[in-house]
């Protein structure tokens, strides 16, 4: 029996495992289908990592040495997936398909995708000027014009984040009214550096080998299309919280998860089944950054580990 299962391999899976082995379990396996590392090896370029800061840093440079480093405390990895986890007993199983392991506690953190929006050239330009995230990309468009798609909370916040950055944000939407929030609505339609783009989608974004360069904007009501010279589009059309190994064969989850899928945990990353732990990006309000979900990661090895001494 695994002292500690952690599923996903991503930075809070292995910090998690990190935390966990040097802290003295003996025993603890990430489950990791591919190479470690997770969404942010896909980053072109990082400046906001503490204490790691040099020019043209890729994502995958950023998280190169991190499974060497675990590993050398201990930490196995397996390049199994994980079809679902359920609790036997006072301890966890793991369901493989054709085979079973056992665990003392869990951590996942398997992380969430952000949709497409499925729009010509958003694949293409995916991480050269189509961006999910204006925290992490924000900066590389400074004194520049950019576009937002989305009229949620999330797309409107950030619109708000890029214009205390960018010259001019153009914001897409699909209707002519917003989810948003009434309070963060007011301040985006009174924010002088940022357009509503209403009743639109985008047709298609276009550039060269360099990047984006521009979005053909389509418009409900028929009115002339649009086309927008932007170098950078950040699309918020939602997330999708990868959480089915905690779904069970009845169809209900192993632990409670909010209206979205996100698992709720408090500030120890407990859920509310005793043993079961989940950070990252599918956890509740996470902030969607490599440092945060590193931090979870810590918190988690560190309970998975005085849960195991406890029970000793």
């Amino acid at each position: 029996m695994l002292d500690c299962a952690i599923i996903g391999g991503g930075p809070a899976g292995l910090t998690a495992g990190l935390y966990a082995t040097r802290g003295g379990l003996k025993n603890v396996t990430m489950f990791e289908m591919g190479m470690p590392g997770g969404q942010i090896t896909q980053s072109s370029e990082i400046e906001n990592y503490p204490g790691v800061f040099r020019e043209g840093m890729t994502g995958m440079e950023l998280m190169e040495p991190w499974p060497h480093q675990c590993q050398h405390f201990g930490l196995k990895h397996e390049m199994k997936e994980v079809k679902r986890v359920f609790k036997t007993g006072s301890h966890f199983t793991l369901d493989f398909g054709k085979e079973q392991i056992d665990a003392k506690t869990v951590i996942v953190c398997t992380g969430s995708t952000p949709r497409r929006a499925g729009f010509k050239g958003e694949d293409e330009f995916f991480g050269k000027g189509v961006s999910t995230c204006a925290t992490c990309d924000g900066f590389f468009y400074k004194n520049k014009e950019v576009a937002v798609l989305g009229g949620g909370d999330t797309a409107l916040e950030e619109a708000l984040y890029l214009a205390n950055i960018c010259s001019k944000v153009y914001v897409i939407h699909r209707r002519d009214a917003f989810r948003a929030a009434p309070p963060t609505v007011e301040r985006v339609k009174n924010n002088e550096k940022i357009e509503l783009v209403l009743n639109a989608s985008i047709d298609e974004a276009f550039g060269d080998m360099m990047g984006l360069s521009g979005l053909k904007i389509a418009f409900k009501d028929g009115t002339e299309p649009r086309t927008l010279d932007v170098p950078g589009v950040f699309v918020f059309v939602g997330n999708n919280v990868n959480n089915h190994v905690l779904r069970q064969a009845d169809g209900s989850y192993l632990c409670e998860v909010n209206a979205n899928g996100e698992v709720i945990v408090d500030l120890n990353m407990h859920t509310d089944v005793p043993g079961l732990y989940a950070a990252g990006d599918m956890r509740i309000n996470a902030a969607k950054q490599v440092v945060c979900a590193a931090a979870d990661g810590a918190i988690c090895g560190m309970q998975a580990l005085n849960h195991v001494l406890e029970g000793a």
